[in-house]
């Protein structure tokens, strides 16, 4: 792996690594979320979704479309989206055990 790789995958996941965005990620593997939506499982206010969404939409982690009024959020890069599922299995298929 060459050193610029390196770099941008450091940022991706230093990016993803804090708990509300990391929570949003889970959120949005399986649909796409409003920022109410999100707001209502992560327990915050819909300014600091945004702000977190903003931050994933800057890394290009995240991407979303405008229906009427809402504007609907989903991860835009495969790579994050295998790297989630990945995880989710690694951790989460034996959470309760």
């Amino acid at each position: 792996m060459e050193n610029n790789h390196i770099e941008v995958i450091a940022g991706m996941l230093k990016t993803m690594s804090h708990p509300i965005r990391l929570k949003i990620l889970c959120l949005l593997q399986n649909k796409e979320m409003t920022v109410g939506d999100i707001r209502e499982e992560v327990k915050t206010t819909n300014a600091n979704v945004s702000q977190h969404l903003s931050i994933l939409r800057n890394q290009k982690i995240i991407g979303f479309r405008k229906e009427a009024n809402f504007i609907y959020n989903r991860i835009d890069d495969v790579r994050v989206l295998e790297l989630m599922q990945t995880m989710g299995k690694l951790y989460c298929q034996n959470a309760g055990e």
